[in-house]
């Protein structure tokens, strides 16, 4: 099973322009700004950086989902990721159910939980000893929720190299 850098590269680039619109100030960012503590707004030569690690840093997550959403990684790792030399009975369940499970539906299901049993508790847990408020914590869990969200549909949906399905296939 090889891994499909294109829908990797692709959802990497969902925190960026999720976040330019979920932390506008008319959606949530003059909020986020005055719960962050934060006055004024960063030099724009400085955010160049912030904006090259954050592709990179997403880069790492949207590997990270593509475990999450696509089962088959599963069996491969039962194999010891060499489906070269894996028995026949590997091969005939990666015949049978190959590209189960593979839907945007699916994959946005399953970040959606780690969303919400992962990241939120580890956000709220930060924000805490932070001494932030809720509205903070609320902001940051559901933009990062969000946006995993959406990360694990487009993997899941595009990870079969023939097709990007949107609805959910057994």
């Amino acid at each position: 099973m090889q891994i499909n850098f294109w829908a990797i590269f692709s959802a990497a680039f969902l925190p960026l322009i999720i976040g330019w619109i979920w932390y506008h100030p008319k959606v949530f960012g003059t909020v986020w700004r005055r719960e962050a503590g934060l006055a004024g707004f960063p030099v724009k030569s400085q955010m160049i950086g912030a904006y090259i690690f954050c592709v990179i840093l997403s880069v790492l997550m949207a590997f990270f989902i593509q475990y999450t959403t696509v089962h088959q990684f599963g069996a491969l790792g039962m194999v010891g990721g060499d489906e070269m030399n894996a028995e026949n009975s590997y091969h005939a369940f990666m015949k049978d159910y190959g590209k189960a499970y593979r839907s945007f539906g699916h994959g946005a299901w399953h970040a959606f939980i780690a969303g919400f049993l992962f990241v939120f508790p580890m956000t709220a847990v930060n924000a805490m000893f932070e001494q932030k408020s809720w509205k903070y914590t609320m902001i940051n869990s559901a933009y990062w929720t969000f946006t995993i969200t959406l990360m694990g549909g487009l993997i899941c949906g595009w990870y079969a190299c023939d097709g990007f399905y949107w609805v959910t296939q057994k």
